[in-house]
């Protein structure tokens, strides 16, 4: 019982940082805020918002990822979208301090 506790918890693990301050939309899990149905409308259009909710990168990989989008998935030119689309992804979907600690050092490491 307590294997499949850890396993939902983790599973809720990114939303629940967000959760503090900002309400979650049931249907996507998408934190509700500024830009919040914009990103939805264009993300959830071709994929699962959890494509976008389980990634945390900085807003030059998530740009790069867009471009990779445009480029080989045919993803439409987001205009006057792009920038907004881009702010709400670094300020929720970002590179966090918490979650997995670092690999151990090597001399640390179990010998072989």
């Amino acid at each position: 019982m307590s294997k499949y506790l850890l396993f939902a918890s983790l599973l809720l693990l990114p939303n629940a940082y967000a959760a503090d301050k900002f309400a979650i939309d049931k249907d996507s899990g998408f934190v509700i805020d500024t830009g919040f149905e914009i990103v939805k409308a264009n993300c959830t259009a071709c994929h699962s918002a959890a494509l976008v909710t389980q990634n945390r990168m900085n807003r030059v990989t998530w740009l790069e990822t867009i471009r990779w989008m445009q480029k080989t998935q045919g993803l439409w030119p987001l205009t006057t979208n792009e920038p907004i689309i881009l702010d709400y992804l670094e300020k929720h979907y970002s590179p966090t301090d918490t979650g997995r600690r670092k690999s151990l050092p090597v001399h640390l490491m179990p010998k072989k």
